[in-house]
């Protein structure tokens, strides 16, 4: 089965050589070209009982690597568990025009931050507001920088409880339709972002296609021109349960911007993979792209270096989150157990079907013994 990895080793050296990686996509890419594979090291695991024997290499553990974000994912979906209540739960997601996109591509750290805090403030500032909830509620919001072609494509998910707290300290539960009027939403969320972006200005790059933008008229032309365009804000309807919350914050939250299972072939110097369009009633289809321009597009999704793409506010907030989970608990009637540290080997035992370090046919404890050179 082809994987990204294959594309990096067969075609990467030649684009490498065309073209010029920053510091980050190059870590990525060296990364995913030698994840699990004898560069980076490893052992052999070998059965004592039936003679199994198999190498075992070291993942590259990179965040932008297809192969290395199952453990990572069940480990965080399983420590967000004990923080999610007994109620509904709204997605909204938050996305920009594409005009703005050069310029968020050209300053990706104060861009996204941007993008950030403006859909939490649009959030907020709907959920304090009576006509919609009337109480501070909180989000677990996760960015995502590609469409479905691997296209640029900077949004936001959020993940809304469908209540929150009043100022009194009692739980207000929310609408069972809906969170707020998505067109009022996409308005506000437009004013913040726009406002933020001028307030930003000075520090802002702008090379590529978003050169012709570095003059201070065309930059404001540009601002004029988003406040008469409608932006798209998106918001579902709540979550049957917590359950349903969970299995979709792990398809959500750790994911890269193409899984291995999404390439169909590489042949030619093509690269064939599966998308959904949208625009067919959610049919899946066929894109075809030059390596090049896959490899290229791969790498537009590598984020900045520290750089937070999961992020909690309000009653999720990490600063007193633990005693306002359990206060929302007795008052949502949400069981409220002990936290207790997250186990690595369960969540291992649990991905691969057996205990970690045994053999997969007789179940005997494998004996690590070095690689043989």
């Amino acid at each position: 089965m082809p994987e990204v990895q294959d594309i990096f080793t067969l075609y990467g050296p030649t684009y490498r050589c065309e073209h010029r990686l920053s510091l980050q996509q190059a870590k990525a890419f060296d990364a995913i070209a030698t994840c699990r594979t004898a560069e980076l090291g490893g052992h052999r695991d070998v059965c004592p009982e039936c003679g199994e024997e198999r190498p075992s290499y070291n993942s590259c553990r990179n965040r932008h690597c297809p192969k290395c974000q199952t453990y990572r994912k069940e480990k965080w979906v399983e420590e967000r568990s004990c923080d999610l209540l007994n109620v509904g739960y709204w997605h909204a997601v938050f996305t920009i025009p594409a005009e703005l996109s050069p310029i968020f591509y050209c300053n990706q750290q104060a861009c996204y931050g941007t993008l950030f805090r403006c859909a939490w403030a649009t959030i907020d500032e709907f959920a304090s507001d009576p006509r919609y909830l009337g109480a501070k509620t909180g989000a677990t919001s996760v960015l995502h920088t590609w469409g479905r072609k691997l296209q640029y494509h900077p949004h936001v998910h959020m993940i809304v409880p469908a209540g929150g707290l009043t100022r009194a300290g009692t739980w207000r539960k929310g609408s069972t339709r809906f969170f707020a009027p998505v067109k009022a939403m996409s308005k506000v969320f437009r004013g913040k972002v726009l406002a933020a972006l001028r307030d930003i200005r000075g520090g802002l790059s702008f090379y590529g296609k978003a050169a012709s933008f570095a003059d201070e008229i065309a930059f404001d032309s540009l601002i004029s021109v988003m406040y008469s365009k409608s932006w798209v804000v998106y918001c579902k309807k709540p979550f049957r349960d917590a359950g349903c919350v969970l299995a979709y914050l792990g398809r959500y939250t750790h994911r890269v911007a193409i899984s291995n299972a999404r390439i169909i072939s590489i042949e030619k110097g093509k690269v064939c993979f599966k998308y959904r369009d949208s625009r067919d009633g959610e049919r899946e289809k066929v894109c075809e792209l030059d390596t090049r321009e896959f490899i290229r597009r791969f790498l537009m999704h590598v984020l900045p270096s520290g750089f937070a793409k999961m992020r909690h506010y309000g009653l999720l907030a990490s600063r007193g989150k633990n005693e306002r989970i359990d206060r929302c608990k007795r008052l949502t009637g949400t069981p409220v157990a002990e936290r207790v540290a997250v186990d690595p080997l369960a969540i291992m035992e649990r991905m691969i079907g057996r205990k970690p370090g045994t053999c997969a046919h007789c179940k005997c404890e494998l004996i690590q013994l070095p690689l043989v050179c």
